[in-house]
């Protein structure tokens, strides 16, 4: 399945139906008066956030949706039916733009969640609510109210406990391989990775969602590589894994200062998020150069260093306890109805 995390669409609520005109005509009722009923409702474009979606590929090959419009009121004082509500399903994450693509109208953030987006247009009036002591017999009626459209952007930001980050080649595939059944490409050169992946980790009992994104190079807030545009998949992310390999060319205290000012320059608060930071590779170094390094990295700034191997899983452990001190108390992968921040807000079970 192609991955795709932008698409614009445009969207249309049904218009309003007209109302009817119509007059009474039975036997030996000479003045009936008139009795035409009201139009229908448009239908609503509504947006719900389904599960088992985790891309907007759908959206580049269907790109306008219009809901059906109301149907026209009738004699006997009927009123006409409403138009159906158009249900537009995206992944949860996603979020609804306006064309500006800075203004968000949605956020679709839980399963199941319905928003409606554009209202549907009301129904015209019908001759029959025309109808006053000064004019017993109107003729007027409404067209019926039009619906309402616009072009959206639809951005889907992935729902991730953890996210990835670090220099091309730093090992992030082999690491997100290690730990869970993703089956991410891995290569001997830069931009291995070309899009986001997600992996469900296991550990102690416990579940969460791993997203690797694509490396970042210095300069990838301006555009330069991939450029900064997968970093708003780890924006919902509660803790980040910088991964830094001690066995590049790169420095690890320059690698390390390189992300931070990338993830600064992005803004959204994640510089502000908690990030372990992690020297990966060192079944290719000795140990007194991965000591060194971890001195360097917490003169840095560093708040404490995890030496690990992706390929070897070696350090693993000590990382993913971490990783588990920063989630909930229940992620959403262990509970889908919610995730749970702390125990107390854990309800008890009962019977009814």
């Amino acid at each position: 399945m192609h991955f795709l995390d932008q698409a614009k669409i445009f969207i249309r609520s049904g218009q309003g139906g007209p109302g009817a005109v119509s007059f009474r005509r039975e036997k030996y009722e000479e003045y009936g008066g008139p009795n035409g009923g009201n139009g229908g409702k448009g239908g609503d474009i509504i947006f719900e956030a389904v599960a088992g979606l985790n891309t907007l590929i759908d959206f580049r090959y269907a790109q306008h949706f219009k809901a059906q419009r109301g149907h026209g009121g009738a004699g006997s004082n009927r009123t006409g039916a409403g138009g159906d509500d158009l249900v537009i399903k995206v992944p949860v994450g996603t979020q609804v733009l306006d064309d500006d693509r800075e203004t968000v109208l949605l956020d679709l953030t839980e399963v199941g969640r319905r928003e409606v987006l554009l209202r549907g247009g009301d129904g015209g009036r019908g001759n029959a609510s025309y109808k006053s002591s000064t004019n017993r017999a109107p003729r007027q009626h409404g067209p019926g109210w039009p619906g309402e459209e616009m072009y959206v952007w639809l951005r889907l930001k992935l729902l991730a406990d953890t996210g990835l980050v670090g220099l091309p080649n730093a090992g992030k595939s082999t690491f997100i391989n290690q730990i869970t059944n993703t089956k991410a490409k891995v290569g001997d050169y830069a931009f291995t990775t070309l899009r986001p992946q997600l992996g469900v980790v296991r550990h102690r009992n416990r579940e969460f969602v791993l997203a690797d994104i694509p490396g970042l190079i210095e300069g990838a807030a301006d555009g330069v590589g991939i450029g900064d545009r997968f970093l708003g998949h780890i924006e919902r992310c509660r803790v980040l894994i910088h991964l830094i390999d001690i066995h590049s060319d790169t420095d690890p205290v320059e690698a390390m200062h390189i992300v931070e000012g990338e993830l600064e320059a992005y803004g959204a608060g994640l510089d502000e998020k908690p990030r372990l930071v992690a020297l990966n590779k060192i079944d290719l170094v000795d140990k007194e150069l991965v000591k060194a390094f971890s001195k360097e990295l917490l003169e840095a700034g560093a708040d404490k260093v995890y030496p690990i191997s992706g390929a070897t899983g070696k350090g693993m452990d000590a990382l993913l306890d971490a990783v588990l001190d920063h989630l909930p108390q229940a992620t959403a992968t262990e509970r889908p109805s919610g995730q749970v921040e702390d125990a107390e807000d854990e309800k008890p079970w009962s019977p009814i």
